[in-house]
């Protein structure tokens, strides 16, 4: 980060966080009164309650509902498209996004789509997007019951074009959620990979977000924090998933994450594996991150020594005196969550694809690798890659 910074601050998220919070869904004043929610095609919202909690809540606060339950893990277009339909037909004023990150971003792009013309395509920037701006977007409330990516806290949306294997985050200032509402007690379901899948998106936010050249001082705070817990509190999480305080704590560290990306960005890493699940959706986002990061973060290792110092000492509460005890830390810490052997060729990839995911991902998010602490070759890159692979 340059050492006289310039810089603007500007999130306008209302945030309620805490256990039972949920319950304030019911007085809260929302922004309108007819909602979309949106969650999953999965059966969790569901088994657990979780979307009848809701209703009951939005019914006594006078509020409307329908639901759209067709989101991907990695989500589509398509659905995007034919939600937004669905809502301007049935007249929603907002949209509720419930459950993980691919719920919560695909009511972000519901949103925009529910107030303009045209393909969401033509809005997003990267790619084979048309970068057209976005002037209007229905309001939208964020309700997360994983603790990962952030997004209640930031206005990016992942979403993937899957005629072209396009996999980019895109956001303006208009996808800020009104109002997140984050209870941990909604995450107490989540099993044990998926927790440590999620916690490590969480964690590579604040990791790349501390590192990258657009860092702030604000930024470096919400960083620092987030990692902080989550290297204490996620294979807390993981190993015990009924654990309370440790469930906050992460979901806390990931709203922070979700801040740093408000305020700064995350690197190439992010490129590098949107590029994977483009190709391969089934590919978990945590999972690509987590089998790139250790080839990834080594070759940035010499580019910003008291950084990576930094990071590891709050991670490890000792004084470090050698950049790579960033390095041995995260592995350490992907060990404690049992993530440490992933192997990428079990979701499909195979080695000969690498090639062509170092073009899609400079092609798609390329404008994460001009925020990295010094420009990777398409090589290095490359070599990342194989580096990672199993």
């Amino acid at each position: 980060m340059n050492s006289n910074p310039i810089f603007s601050l500007y999130v306008p998220t209302k945030i309620l966080f805490g256990c039972g919070e949920i319950k304030k869904l019911a007085t809260e004043t929302l922004p309108g009164k007819k909602a979309m929610i949106v969650i999953s095609g999965g059966t969790s919202m569901k088994k657990y309650g979780y979307l009848d909690k809701v209703i009951g809540y939005l019914t006594e606060n006078d509020v409307a509902a329908i639901v759209y339950d067709k989101i991907l893990p990695n989500p589509i277009k398509a659905h995007v498209m034919e939600a937004a339909a669905i809502c301007r037909e049935q007249k929603c004023d907002f949209i509720i996004g419930l459950g993980g990150g691919s719920s919560i971003d695909s009511a972000k792009a519901i949103a925009i789509m529910a107030c303009n013309d045209g393909d969401y395509w033509n809005y997003v920037s990267g790619g084979s997007g048309k970068g057209r701006p976005v002037t209007k977007a229905l309001p939208i409330v964020a309700i997360p019951t994983t603790a990962g990516t952030g997004t209640e806290a930031d206005p990016w949306a992942v979403i993937t074009n899957e005629d072209k294997q396009e996999k980019i985050g895109f956001g303006c200032t208009l996808t800020f959620p009104a109002l997140s509402i984050i209870d941990p007690t909604l995450m107490v379901t989540i099993p044990p990979h998926l927790t440590a899948y999620q916690g490590f998106d969480a964690f590579f936010h604040a990791a790349e977000g501390f590192l990258a050249n657009c860092s702030t001082p604000i930024s470096d705070l919400y960083a620092l924090e987030a990692i902080r817990l989550l290297y204490k509190y996620l294979p807390v999480a993981v190993n015990d998933g009924r654990n309370l305080k440790a469930r906050a704590k992460v979901a806390w560290a990931s709203t922070l994450a979700g801040l740093v990306e408000a305020t700064s960005c995350c690197i190439s890493e992010h490129s590098m594996e949107h590029a994977m699940s483009a190709y391969y959706p089934a590919l978990p986002h945590g999972a690509g991150l987590i089998a790139i990061s250790a080839a990834y973060f080594e070759s940035f290792r010499n580019d910003c020594m008291k950084r990576y110092m930094k990071m590891a000492d709050v991670m490890t509460q000792q004084k470090s005196n050698r950049p790579s005890d960033f390095i041995d830390a995260l592995k350490r810490m992907q060990k404690e969550c049992h993530v440490d052997n992933i192997k990428l060729s079990d979701w499909g990839i195979k080695e000969e694809d690498l090639p062509k995911m170092v073009q899609n991902a400079r092609d798609t998010m390329g404008n994460l690798f001009t925020l990295d602490p010094r420009p990777l070759t398409d090589e290095e890159v490359l070599d990342i890659y194989k580096q990672s692979y199993r």
